[in-house]
């Protein structure tokens, strides 16, 4: 009989390591909090080995089909006066796209081999020598032989085997709330960034015309920000921009009147250990190196990867995989989040 397991997340982390376990014969299940697909979330790039993973995946040229093609970004000052201008890998890597494509991508190639289900989370884990007891907060209890957090920077998985976020993730000093509105600037896969001490506004146009999509990042002290309500997080930006220049007083505006608007803090997830007995993080969920670092997508593949190769090469042996995944995967997130650490100070944090 296959082996069974459970991954918590369905953004890309979680289908990716999806993907690879199936192909070595285990049962997957995937459980994901969202009632569908989630159809938020701005741009993704990849760089480096993520490349040769999607080719290996068979959907490059699939990926490569939504790329947004942004040709750079023009620094500019309060009064709207270009003062540089960063090339567009610095934003979009060797290849970027918007991130609910990449999700509907990996959902496709693996909804016929993996069981999905939507609008439903863990509630308990219990392990013991043989396996990992699940309890869920709609379906009915199951058991495993592994359990995997492939579940964002506020992990349910970690917070059940490893402990309260607060103990794992770290605040980088800045949070954003982020949204669309109309492409009043006339920007054509381009982005203008503006910075000022406290505060940093990028905005871009890429794959639709017509809209603006726009991040308002600023100062905070605490990631507690992240679970306020979207009032108390409008008024901490209106505070935090009040004597911006530029276009910021028309876009905290439009904010307001956003229907896509969200709201994240720059973290990183620090552990000593990713894995505990039956139960192993992969990707943000262990390791996130902050979207500063520009590296979370391809790390999340990577991590995926490196995951399910460990365990093909040890036949399912998990303590003997996690060991070595995390061998090898540490020195490439260090680097990663030191890259991380250092694009949040560029924008002031």
């Amino acid at each position: 009989m296959s082996k069974r397991v459970l991954i918590s997340g369905a953004s890309v982390s979680g289908p990716s390591l999806a993907y690879w376990l199936v192909r070595q014969g285990w049962d997957v299940t995937v459980v994901e909090r969202a009632p569908r697909l989630r159809a938020d979330g701005y741009a993704v790039d990849f760089r480096g080995d993520a490349l040769g993973l999607l080719e290996d995946m068979g959907i490059l040229d699939e990926v490569r089909g939504h790329e947004t093609h942004m040709l750079g970004t023009d620094l500019i000052d309060a009064d709207g006066v270009r003062t540089g201008e960063l090339p567009a890998e610095a934003f979009a890597g060797e290849l970027e796209v918007p991130k609910p494509d990449l999700t509907r991508i990996l959902h496709r190639i693996t909804a016929d081999d993996v069981h999905y289900v939507f609008d439903d989370s863990i509630s308990a884990l219990a392990q013991d020598g043989t396996g990992v007891h699940v309890e869920f907060e709609r379906g009915r209890p199951a058991d495993f032989d592994l359990a995997v957090g492939a579940d964002g920077v506020y992990s349910t998985v970690r917070r059940l085997a490893f402990g309260p976020h607060q103990e794992f993730v770290k605040h980088l000093g800045m949070s954003g709330a982020y949204f669309t509105t109309a492409n009043h600037l006339g920007l054509d896969h381009r982005g203008l960034l503006y910075t000022a001490p406290g505060h940093a506004v990028y905005t871009f146009s890429s794959d639709d015309p017509d809209r603006l999509k726009v991040s308002l990042s600023f100062a905070t002290d605490s990631a507690d920000v992240d679970r306020l309500d979207r009032a108390r997080q409008e008024d901490l930006a209106r505070a935090a921009c009040a004597d911006a220049g530029w276009e910021v007083p028309h876009l905290l505006k439009e904010m307001t009147a956003a229907t896509d608007y969200f709201f994240a803090s720059a973290c990183q997830v620090e552990l000593d250990r990713w894995s505990d007995g039956r139960v192993v993080l992969v990707g943000d969920a262990g390791y996130c190196a902050a979207p500063t670092s520009g590296m979370g997508t391809s790390q999340a593949l990577i991590g995926a990867h490196t995951l399910a190769a460990r365990l093909a090469r040890h036949g399912g042996d998990h303590t003997t995989a996690f060991c070595e995944y995390e061998k090898q995967l540490r020195p490439y997130v260090a680097a990663n989040q030191e890259i991380g650490r250092e694009g949040a100070k560029r924008f002031g944090a």
